[in-house]
């Protein structure tokens, strides 16, 4: 194993501290044998949930909870996400193994969970440093990263018993009209008004949806966890708060709103998270027409699930930006999400 290019957490943020007390003696009690005091980290990222390395003398977890602040009522729901999780594992070993769950709320301030950590490799912004792989495996790694999104979709979520993880037919229009709603609730002076980009998705959504299937709603890079041993192998997928039984395409249309390419624009490309712009990536053309092959589909005329990806990432900025706004946290990260909003309103 190449420890080089292992993701690890740094110091903990004083906004994002816990009671470590209360939480090390839920854990301990939840899973006897753990050995000492837990020496906690924190991810980097962690703008929606915030996800922490407990480390003890045995053992090392991971730790999921909401932030602190103003909140979507649908949003954050960590109870939610472990359950989707649970139900998932048979089907989609690539999920991490839920080892305990704390319904109560008193304990830390909300709900929140342990799971397994999965050691390996995450890609953020660029590759770690020392990381070559070459444009053929650059290549090979992206394809391996979408064949996971539709190993998720093709899985036979009846035969699973996993009904009731989502709402029936009209996934397509519930998005638009609720990310709508939530835009116009944390809008704030500062940020793109998108009237006109969320009038153009309301009558333009198709008027039933392409399929229903297992969703995990942000499929990135950073959500992906790598083989140290094999850096080209998927081991893990993570971040499941936003999975459900949807509309795939909603789904592959959120995933390349996070998609910069190297021809992009000078400032979309600045807001890049992930190395989907190295040579030997597909570009977001070809990202639709190798699912549209894989999965016996053709795709003409994509740019509504496009659309809808920019605008609901620039929903979910500012959904936190509002947060920063009214002083719930003071993370300098968000500080300029209000502008994100702007430029994501122009690509949309």
């Amino acid at each position: 194993m190449s420890l080089d290019f292992l993701d690890e957490p740094g110091p903990l943020r004083a906004d994002d501290a816990f009671d470590a007390a209360k939480a090390d003696a839920f854990l301990k009690a939840a899973l006897p044998g753990l050995g000492g005091a837990p020496h906690i980290r924190q991810f980097p990222g962690g703008a929606s949930n915030l996800t922490y390395l407990l480390r003890y003398s045995n053992r090392e977890l991971i730790l999921r909870c909401p932030p602190r602040g103003h909140k979507a009522a649908s949003a954050h729901d960590m109870l939610r996400e472990a359950r989707i999780m649970a139900a998932l594992k048979p089907v989609y070993p690539l999920v991490p193994e839920i080892l305990a769950v704390c319904e109560d709320a008193s304990v830390l301030g909300a709900p929140f969970y342990a799971m397994e950590r999965l050691r390996g490799i995450i890609l953020r912004r660029d590759m770690p440093e020392g990381l070559v792989l070459g444009r053929d495996g650059v290549r090979r790694l992206c394809l391996n990263v979408l064949d996971q999104l539709i190993a998720l979709h093709e899985v036979d979520w009846k035969a699973a018993g996993l009904e009731a993880l989502g709402r029936g037919d009209g996934y397509v229009k519930r998005q638009v009209e609720g990310w709508t709603g939530r835009y116009r609730a944390a809008r704030t002076p500062d940020a793109a008004e998108f009237e006109s980009v969320m009038a153009w998705l309301a009558a333009r959504m198709p008027l039933k949806d392409s399929a229903t299937c297992l969703i995990h709603n942000d499929f990135r890079f950073d959500n992906v966890v790598l083989d140290p041993e094999d850096p080209l192998k998927v081991i893990g997928v993570l971040d499941w708060e936003m999975a459900t039984l949807g509309d795939p395409l909603m789904d592959l249309g959120n995933t390349l709103a996070y998609w910069v390419q190297a021809d992009d624009d000078p400032v979309f490309r600045s807001l890049r998270r992930q190395p989907t712009h190295l040579k030997g990536m597909l570009t977001r053309d070809e990202v639709i027409q190798y699912y549209g092959d894989r999965m016996g589909q053709d795709l003409p005329g994509f740019s509504f699930y496009l659309a809808f990806g920019l605008f609901r990432l620039a929903v979910i900025a500012q959904q936190i930006y509002f947060r920063y706004a009214s002083g719930e946290t003071t993370n300098p990260d968000f500080a300029s999400f209000a502008q994100l909003t702007h430029v994501l309103e122009g690509r949309a």
